[in-house]
């Protein structure tokens, strides 16, 4: 009987080296006052993929270094064929550009002061053509497990999220480490009552204060707010699903590292620099989240939902895993891969896992996922505070 390992895998090869499972032309806006512009040029050719977004004005500090990060790194993602950047001034603009350049990729920036936006977007709109006429001529070539990095995070949890997806993402997780791929997990206030699960589970004393001074951080602020995380974590949802403490919801989404070790600890939006699995600071926020992952490297996310959060990202496919009959059968359309049958003792972990493969292997072999088809094509960045 074939199995997932029988299934040869194609990607797009980079410049750099690095592997991709989608061929974008991105028209990336800087600004959000550039983002008619982009949605312009984005309207105007055919196969190119538009990235609007709310920030980038005013902004300072680390929260305007995040939010270039996120900009240049979602760029810089295998999943990119080439990029058209637009933003209303030159220096900003010229800077997203430099830092997608270091890939080796094409890339192109445009400012619309002094040209206006009609001006702007026929000059962009013909790089852009010429962009999408390389892109398109891109074979598939084959690659390598190995290749693909993968990123997971779990959304609208709930009991079957604990006892069942999250162990099979873990299990998952556990071979791709064994084979030497790149993964990354993360939601830092979604670990509370675990972190000691994941400080365990670090290479080094170093990783692990690292991690733990960030976790710290993160209670700081929340404390700060005169709240605790009753009430927004666990939501609504958790608790409808029998989640009843955010310990409890920590103690399941801990279980998508499975054994793995936690080799680095990463920023927002920070490239992994090794294989093996990492830890990024990052929002719990699902959005919030895939984007930063995208924003790291990661080609393809795992995604799993108990009651069914119907998150997706325009660069990175997400694929949903889903153990809750009743979120299966009522949201069937959100839901690629049905692992309920393990809560029903028709197979084992390594099953589920099988069963996770093989639509990791499909959605890297070019089928679209269930959040690509029906345009959740969510990009939030992460804020860190208010701008001047």
């Amino acid at each position: 009987m074939a199995t997932y390992q029988d299934i040869p895998l194609t990607g797009y090869r980079r410049e750099n080296g690095r592997a991709g499972i989608r061929n974008h032309v991105l028209i990336l806006s800087v600004d959000d006052i550039s983002n008619a512009t982009v949605e312009g040029v984005s309207r105007l050719v055919r196969g190119t993929t538009a990235l609007p977004h709310p920030y980038g004005r005013l902004q300072f500090g680390a929260d305007l270094e995040l939010t270039f990060n996120t900009l240049m790194g979602t760029g810089r993602n295998p999943n990119v064929a080439a990029v058209v950047v637009i933003g209303i001034e030159p220096k900003w603009t010229e800077y997203i550009v430099k830092g997608i350049a270091e890939t080796g990729k094409p890339v192109a920036g445009f400012s619309i002061e002094r040209y206006g936006d009609l001006k702007t977007i026929e000059m962009a709109a013909r790089k852009a053509k010429e962009f999408v006429h390389y892109a398109s001529e891109l074979p598939r070539v084959p690659v390598k497990w190995n290749e693909i990095w993968v990123s997971t995070k779990c959304g609208e949890s709930d009991t079957t999220s604990g006892l069942a997806s999250n162990p099979t993402v873990g299990r998952v997780f556990e071979r791709l480490e064994k084979g030497g791929n790149t993964l990354i997990f993360g939601e830092t206030t979604e670990v509370t009552g675990a972190e000691d699960k994941i400080m365990e589970n670090c290479a080094t004393p170093e990783i692990a204060a690292q991690f733990k001074a960030a976790f710290d951080d993160y209670q700081k602020l929340v404390e700060s707010q005169g709240v605790s995380l009753l009430g927004t974590q666990p939501t609504e949802g958790n608790i409808r699903g029998g989640l009843s403490t955010i310990e409890e919801k920590a103690l399941g989404n801990v279980e998508k590292m499975g054994r793995c070790t936690v080799v680095s600890f990463l920023q927002p939006a920070e490239e992994p620099k090794k294989p093996g699995l990492h830890f990024m600071d990052s929002s719990s926020a699902a959005a919030e989240m895939v984007t930063l992952c995208c924003a790291a490297g990661a080609a393809v996310h795992l995604f799993t939902t108990g009651q069914g959060n119907i998150i997706g990202n325009k660069i990175e496919p997400v694929i949903k895993l889903s153990a809750n009959p009743l979120t299966v059968e009522t949201m069937s359309e959100h839901i690629d891969v049905d692992i309920s049958g393990l809560l029903r003792f028709e197979y084992n972990l390594d099953g589920a896992a099988d069963r996770t493969m093989e639509m990791l292997a499909r959605t890297i072999n070019g089928r679209l996922t269930s959040a690509e088809i029906l345009h959740h094509d969510e990009f939030v960045i992460t804020k860190l505070y208010r701008s001047s």
